[in-house]
């Protein structure tokens, strides 16, 4: 008989990851990852597939290996590996297997690595820390102060960052000695050799405002050392790189507006020295890009018809695209229906290997055939898991709200009819500029499944519906993408089979923002679970790790520009002034003013060391709303960063889920 998805599925779906196929396209190599149930540990192996068998095998014996690349000729396998500090190292293995060597000893781990084109040398990204740890002869034992001397002085999920700094090292594989490659008050990220193997480019953010604005650039530098030239100025962001085959250009997602959107809308632009950034595409499609300090980006590649391949999204779909440099015009290749992480691509780019998650399916690789445009999925690890569970149905629409379309997606459950009412959750995504696409959410599918109809918006914001979409938030947090939710709530709840008394509202980060400001402007919803909300923006400005850097750009406001206006209008009064025109600004546009009219009751739930929306956060919404006699309840998860929803402890993230689940049972009134 089937049953619901519960909590638990954290300890029993599997996840595939890191594609890398063979330069013949006879092999396959990925990251296989999975919960052991009874230590509550996170394991994963590499696995190894012969493509012709479509047969695969464990090919690392480690319990924590990951991202698996072959070198270009096709002999080697380089891997990541944790030591028994969690740093993660590198290590190479011959494809037929044998002992694996470490290649790296780093104190704090490697976070990227590639091969050169001879397959003799790897670069890869490591931290370099100038605060000396204690000598011997110290007493080790006692707490150590820690001096902070710039702003990004942390940073979410890496924690203290101090004077600490990732630079590109160069490893010599015939006789191992490993050469640190680029210096300074920055970070380098993301390397990518030249064809040639002479030069590496690479993303860093060296400008003199860089400890307030998070911008970077493309530089390249000599294999050898020296000075790296940088070549995308006219820029303020770019993402993933790749070189044209005659080594004399550089593919970039790039963007000329304000910090961190390059990560959530960027367009392709060439680069060569000497000469200003070309673009090359519009904004009909999102170029998909990591984040570079916590992420791998997905290959690009740049062939000798002078197109290039990669993987890119549009209305909360992802497709394997081919841009031709000659017209711009993106041609989705193959995909559709699902969400795609990373993609890995064979020598002549014939043959693709992509992992998505759909809607029915939380992780699966697939293998593409770029001739045929033919693509079928070779791995189904939650195959049984989800023939006993089966997912959640998803309808698609969209609403128009004052000339702005609203695409949005309802969750219902497998055993649907339509002659009976349903509790409704609203779920709001994170970014705000992020997006909820044809995937499977945990959280989504376990309250659909459990007797829910979950109603997940795209409210304008969003990305992946073009810029003009995407940067109507900014400045307007708690306006106009408020209004689209409720639309889109007003629309679903005039269906016969929602129960309009009880409604219940989800949201996590930004989402926990909107959760939370919806409360303070409604009563309408029975039950809130708010989970790493910004509740204060004026207090959030000086305690996130990216309060100045994002925040200026999002709420349209900083101390500095708020004095200047004041001076000129206020003389003597300038700094007092400017300061309270600041503060007021971004108290109006939180959640902690409307704390008084919040009449639902509410479940916070935190990681205590986030560092983007610090726990103070929901701290300060806890005590007002405890204070003012309101129902509240705060669940505190340790050592969990921002992103422990994805990356987490197993029992943090399945607590999370049951914590979710129990909430809406509780006022939504369902049985446990």
């Amino acid at each position: 008989m089937p049953q619901p998805i519960l909590p638990d599925l954290i300890r029993q779906l599997q996840t595939v990851a890191d594609p890398s196929i063979s330069p013949d396209a006879s092999r396959l190599a990925y990251t296989l990852s999975l919960v052991d149930p009874e230590q509550w540990e996170s394991r994963s192996h590499i696995m190894m597939m012969d493509l012709a068998t479509e047969q695969a095998a464990d090919f690392t014996e480690g319990n924590k290996d990951s991202a698996p690349r072959f070198s270009p000729d096709g002999h080697t396998v380089a891997f990541l590996r944790a030591d028994y500090n969690e740093h993660k190292q590198l290590w190479i293995v011959d494809i037929f297997g044998g002992e694996a060597r470490q290649i790296t000893t780093t104190p704090v781990g490697v976070i990227d690595f590639v091969w050169s084109p001879d397959s003799r040398h790897l670069v890869f990204c490591a931290d370099t820390n100038p605060e000396s740890p204690p000598s011997a002869g110290d007493l080790t034992e006692l707490p150590q102060v820690k001096e902070a001397h710039r702003i990004r002085y942390r940073y979410d999920t890496l924690g203290w960052r101090g004077d600490s700094h990732f630079h590109l090292f160069v490893v010599n594989l015939s006789d191992g000695p490993i050469r640190q490659l680029t210096d300074g008050d920055w970070d380098d990220l993301s390397p990518v050799w030249s064809p040639d193997g002479s030069r590496i480019a690479f993303i860093s953010g060296r400008r003199d405002d860089r400890d307030f604005l998070a911008l970077t650039e493309a530089y390249v530098v000599s294999t050898s050392g020296g000075e790296a030239n940088l070549w995308s100025e006219g820029l303020t962001g770019v993402g993933g790189l790749a070189w044209s085959p005659d080594g004399e250009k550089l593919i970039t997602v790039g963007s000329e507006a304000a910090a961190f959107q390059v990560i959530w809308q960027g367009w392709l632009y060439v680069l060569e020295p000497g000469q200003p950034p070309r673009r090359i595409t519009d904004d009909s499609f999102r170029p998909y890009i990591a984040f570079p300090s916590t992420g791998r980006s997905p290959e690009i590649r740049w062939d000798d018809d002078d197109c290039i391949t990669m993987l890119g999204e549009t209305r909360g779909e992802s497709f394997l695209y081919r841009i031709s440099l000659a017209d711009g015009e993106p041609r989705q290749l193959l995909g559709g229906g699902w969400a795609s992480s990373d993609l890995s691509l064979d020598s002549p780019a014939h043959h693709a290997a992509v992992v998505s998650s759909s809607p029915t399916s939380p992780s699966d690789l697939h293998y593409l055939d770029l001739i045929t445009r033919e693509s079928k999925q070779i791995t189904n690890y939650n195959r049984d898991f989800l023939i006993a569970h089966p997912p959640a149905g998803m309808e698609k629409f969209t609403i128009n709200r004052n000339g702005w379309y609203i695409q949005c997606r309802l969750y219902f459950p497998p055993d649907f009819d339509p002659s009976q009412k349903y509790p409704l959750v609203l779920d709001i995504h994170g970014g705000p500029n992020g997006a909820f696409y044809d995937s499977f959410v945990s959280w989504q599918q376990i309250l659909a499944t459990n007797g829910y109809l979950v109603l997940a918006v795209n409210p304008r914001g969003s990305s992946t519906y073009g810029d003009d979409f995407m940067t109507a938030v900014l400045n307007d947090w708690g306006g106009e993408d408020y209004l689209d939710l409720m639309a889109a709530v007003d629309e679903v709840a005039s269906r016969p089979y929602v129960d309009n008394t009880r409604l219940g509202v989800h949201g996590y980060s930004y989402g926990g923002y909107m959760a939370s400001w919806t409360l303070g402007h409604t009563s309408r919803f029975k039950a809130a679970v708010v989970g790493a909300p910004c509740i204060n923006l004026l207090s959030m400005y000086g305690t996130s790790d990216i309060g100045i850097s994002f925040g200026e750009v999002q709420w349209g406001t900083s101390i500095e520009k708020a004095g200047d206006k004041a001076g000129e209008q206020a003389g003597e009064r300038a700094g007092a002034n400017g300061f309270e025109q600041f503060a007021l600004k971004l108290l109006q546009k939180s959640p902690i003013s409307y704390v008084s009219q919040v009449e639902t009751p509410v479940l916070l739930l935190h990681g205590e060391a986030d560092a983007r929306c610090p726990i103070s956060q929901s701290e300060e919404y806890f005590t007002m709303l405890k204070r003012l006699g309101k129902e509240v309840e705060m669940v505190r998860f340790p050592d969990c960063s921002h992103l422990f929803l994805r990356s987490g402890h197993p029992k943090m993230r399945e607590e999370y889920l049951a914590r979710t689940l129990a909430w809406f049972n509780q006022y939504l009134y369902l049985s446990k």
